[in-house]
């Protein structure tokens, strides 16, 4: 019986990021072992799965000297447990499970690359950003780029040798839940929860944002671009992600208005994305960086217009005036714009976002995904049985 080791820094990426990839790599009679730090999914992620979970106390600053204790509890734990692969997922657990891997003697060493942090870095931060990802990359035996934009970043920025680099698919990591994120499937207590947080006005137009509340998945521009449209009056301006404010803060200034503006909501977290998609007009996602976001297949599946920065990740799924409309990162004046258009062009907004939903159906069904990812795996036990 082959044995896979998925490793992500904390839990809520093994509960969200990948649902059901643990649980079907078993159903196909492997063992899986999950890790990640500590924290209050583990009990969830655990119980969906149906794997056994270690505990590795990560963390997402820089803490050279906690990160090499960690290092040495990974070596003994692959030592221990002797997996076949090692696959990580997200940039600390990708660099430290990845040097540890190499060092236990591990044979098949994968990490999924799904964002460079350096993109939105400057100066000195930027340099020691981009040696970790070559650290992880020279460690791994291979290395899945979840979109074709980040591939070709990758490469021109010389980071990795490009023989290393395979994408599943057509990208992604996890692919959508075509069930989960289906009109048809809501649960109606859900949605009046939903409905109920947001309490839309009559003929109100309601704007969506779903990620971390952090400068660069683009909030403040968002808030900036939102206060200043000529809709502002007519619409409200969601925001479902919780604050971070230890890692990549936003302005006071942003967070106060956030806080007090009658037009604006902000909702911790829920479980229940598709509820919150199916009571909105427009889902805008104005990142400064991505590798390939979930949330951009959620609103297709769910047949939501989608307005996005022009980044990598974004530009994988959403072609201007086809699936959805594109403005240059950061520039709120143009984003201004597209809400204003979405809010007036309400056809065509429908127009694209039933062309998305055709793509995102036929290219990113969670399920073909994971089977592909289990072929590779596959491919790669093989390759390594014949080097024996």
């Amino acid at each position: 019986m082959p044995k896979l080791i998925r490793i992500t820094t904390v839990p809520i990426s093994l509960k969200l990021l990948l649902t059901g990839q643990m649980k079907y790599m078993m159903e196909q009679g492997w063992e899986v072992i999950m890790v990640s730090a500590e924290g209050r999914e583990v009990d969830q992620a655990v119980k969906n799965e149906g794997v056994r979970h270690e505990v590795i106390p990560f963390t997402r600053k820089i803490t050279p000297l906690h990160d090499l204790k960690c290092i040495w509890q990974l070596i003994q734990f692959f030592k221990r447990e002797k997996p076949d692969i090692v696959h990580t997922h997200t940039p600390k657990a990708g660099l430290l499970g990845m040097i540890a891997a190499n060092l236990a003697g591990v044979k098949i060493r994968i990490h999924t690359l799904a964002g460079i942090p350096a993109m939105a870095a400057e100066g000195n931060k930027k340099n020691l950003l981009e040696s970790v990802e070559k650290w992880t990359y020279s460690n791994a035996t291979e290395v899945w780029p979840n979109s074709e934009g980040l591939r070709k970043f990758v490469i021109q920025n010389e980071l990795c040798p490009e023989n290393k680099l395979r994408i599943i698919g057509k990208g992604s990591s996890n692919g959508v839940d075509l069930e989960k994120f289906n009109r048809e499937s809501l649960k109606e207590n859900h949605l009046v929860a939903a409905t109920m947080r947001i309490m839309p006005g009559e003929d109100e137009f309601i704007i969506l944002s779903v990620g971390r509340l952090v400068k660069d998945k683009g909030i403040e521009e968002l808030v900036s671009a939102f206060l200043n449209s000529k809709i502002v009056n007519r619409s409200k301006l969601v925001l479902l992600g919780a604050f971070e404010q230890d890692l990549d803060p936003l302005s006071p200034e942003t967070i106060q208005t956030i806080q007090d503006h009658p037009r604006i909501i902000q909702i911790d977290w829920s479980d229940h994305v598709a509820h919150y998609l199916a009571l909105s007009d427009v889902l805008v996602h104005p990142s400064h960086r991505e590798g390939f976001p979930n949330v951009l297949l959620e609103a297709g599946a769910m047949q939501v217009p989608v307005i996005c920065s022009d980044i990598i990740g974004n530009s994988d799924i959403i072609t201007q005036q086809i699936t959805g409309l594109i403005f240059p990162v950061k520039d709120t004046a143009v984003l201004k714009e597209a809400l204003e258009f979405a809010f007036v062009k309400r056809e065509k907004m429908d127009h694209y976002a039933a062309n998305l939903y055709r793509k995102v159906e036929e290219n990113y069904d969670r399920k073909a995904i994971q089977k592909e990812i289990f072929s590779n795996y596959q491919r790669l036990i093989n390759a390594a049985k014949t080097t024996e």
